[in-house]
């Protein structure tokens, strides 16, 4: 499916399943995203977070509302579920998108402009050296014999300082390849939103609202 429709939809079940009380749905829009995720060869480490890490929050919400509550422990049942389908539905998107793709169809089929398109795909790809720039600061300091941890304000203001720098030499390297802004722009790659993806989008979105409709509980 088209990034763009795909976000899309995740957006739209996340919401919608917000202000339901379905724990049926819940646990099947669980397991249809894991099986998605499953045939499109997630890694192994992956899967393990995606279980592992919500556990926490969704504890949390069980054991309040099933000890202090009023709604009973079908209620917190359903925040638990609730909180493991925005994950694993989030991870539909995540794990199987590519944030090139994303930013492509933003900018041709949403149309987003082309400057926060390339701003957001550059960000992106500006991550990697943002956090080795991190541990650069960090290993000067300690050969300085001074130790910057994570909350230490001057860590953060020096990579800062390094961000504003890359920012001015991207800006002048978007400028030098041709780049003009608020200027019509032909593409190399051009992604378009098909038929099947409209289908698949319209079929998906229709199927979840019949099992709202028609599960309740």
């Amino acid at each position: 499916m088209n990034p763009g429709l795909k976000l899309l939809l995740v957006m739209a079940i996340a919401l919608e399943i917000s202000f339901t009380q379905s724990l049926i749905v819940n646990v099947i829009l669980i397991c249809v995203s894991f099986i998605y995720i499953l045939f499109n060869r997630v890694t192994f480490k992956a899967l393990i977070g995606l279980i592992f890490w919500p556990l926490f929050p969704a504890l949390g919400l069980f054991v309040s509302q099933w000890l202090y509550g009023s709604a009973g422990i079908h209620f917190a049942w359903i925040l638990f579920t609730r909180i493991y389908a925005y994950v694993f539905l989030g991870a539909t998107f995540t794990l199987t998108s590519s944030i090139t793709d994303l930013a492509l169809t933003l900018e041709q089929d949403f149309r987003l402009p082309s400057k926060f398109a390339y701003g957001v795909l550059a960000a992106f790809n500006l991550m990697p050296k943002i956090n080795e720039e991190v541990q650069i600061i960090k290993t000067s300091a300690l050969m300085r014999g001074e130790a910057l941890h994570f909350w230490s304000p001057k860590l953060y203001f020096k990579a800062i300082l390094s961000s504003i720098q890359w920012s001015q030499n991207l800006a002048e390297a978007m400028t030098s390849h041709g780049f003009v802004e608020d200027q019509g722009r032909t593409h190399y790659r051009v992604i378009k939103i098909t038929a099947m993806d409209w289908v698949w989008f319209i079929g998906l979105f229709g199927i979840v609202q019949v099992l709202l409709f028609f599960i309740r509980y």
